[in-house]
C-alpha cells in the first residue's frame, strides 16, 4: 500500500454546512454584497441547528466568503471565482468540544474534590485573584483560565485525565474557536466566568464532590450559551 495515500478526513458538520451555504452563493442565490437571511431563518432553510450554523458562518468569515457585521447581519464578500470550493478544517467544533469538556472535567472534578490539598486550594485562590485583576484591567485572562482548569485536573491524581483536559482546552487556539472568542468574549462574559469559577472553588473548598461537579457542568454550559446566544442580525 502506498504510504502517501491517506484516508480522507471526515468532514465536520460545520464544514458540511459551510459548503451548503457556499453552493447557494455560487449558484447566484446570494450574490456578492447580498445579506444572508437571519440565522433563525437560514437554519430552518438548511435544516440544521443554529449552533452548528453559527460555526459554519464563522468558518466562512475566516476564509473570506462572508463578513459578519454585529447588529447588521452576514454579507457575502468574495467574488465567486475567488471562493474555495470546500471549507477546510479550522479545528474541532466548539460545541462538541464543550460537550467533551463537560464529560471529562465533570468526572475529573469528582476525583479532585476528594483529593484536593491545601496547596491545591491555595493555588486556585491565587489564580482566581489574578484573573480578577486581569479582567479589571480589560485583559482576557485565557492563560489563567487554563491554569485554573489544569490545576483542578492535576489534583485528580490522574495524569492521563489531566493531559486530556489540557488538550481539550488548547483546542481553543484553533482558528474557529479563536475567532469565536474574538467575537463573543467581553469583559462582561469574563466576569460571569470568574463568578462561575468562584462557585467551583467554593465547592472544592467544602470538599463536596457532587456540588463541585454540578458547578463545573453549569460553568461549561453557561460558557457555551454565552456565544450561542449572541447573533449577528
Amino acid at each position: 500500500m502506498n504510504e502517501s495515500i491517506k484516508a480522507a478526513e471526515p468532514r465536520r458538520l460545520y464544514q458540511q454546512i459551510a459548503d451548503q451555504i457556499r453552493s447557494l452563493i455560487q449558484a447566484g442565490q446570494f450574490p456578492a454584497g447580498a445579506r444572508l437571511p437571519a440565522e433563525r431563518e437560514l437554519a430552518q432553510q438548511l435544516g440544521v441547528s443554529r449552533p452548528s450554523l453559527r460555526e459554519a458562518l464563522i468558518a466562512l468569515e475566516i476564509d473570506g466568503s462572508v463578513e459578519i457585521r454585529m447588529g447588521s447581519g452576514i454579507y457575502v464578500t468574495a467574488e465567486p471565482d475567488r471562493r474555495p470550493w470546500q471549507t477546510g478544517s479550522m479545528g474541532e467544533s466548539p460545541l462538541e468540544l464543550m460537550q467533551a469538556r463537560a464529560a471529562v472535567e465533570g468526572a475529573v472534578i469528582l476525583l479532585a474534590a476528594a483529593r484536593i490539598t491545601q496547596d491545591g486550594l491555595k493555588s486556585l485562590r491565587q489564580t482566581l485573584d489574578q484573573m480578577r485583576a486581569e479582567i479589571a484591567e480589560g485583559r482576557k485572562p485565557l492563560d489563567l483560565d487554563r491554569l485554573f482548569h489544569l490545576t483542578i485536573a492535576g489534583q485528580s491524581g490522574n495524569s492521563v485525565l489531566a493531559h486530556i483536559v489540557g488538550d481539550l482546552f488548547d483546542e481553543r487556539h484553533s482558528p474557529l474557536s479563536a475567532q469565536i472568542r474574538v467575537r463573543f468574549e467581553t469583559p462582561e462574559t469574563w466576569g460571569f466566568a470568574l463568578a462561575e469559577h468562584e462557585a467551583i472553588y467554593a465547592a472544592l473548598e467544602a470538599r463536596n464532590p457532587l456540588l463541585a461537579q454540578a458547578m463545573m457542568h453549569a460553568h461549561l454550559e453557561e460558557s457555551k450559551q454565552r456565544w450561542m446566544n449572541n447573533e449577528a442580525r
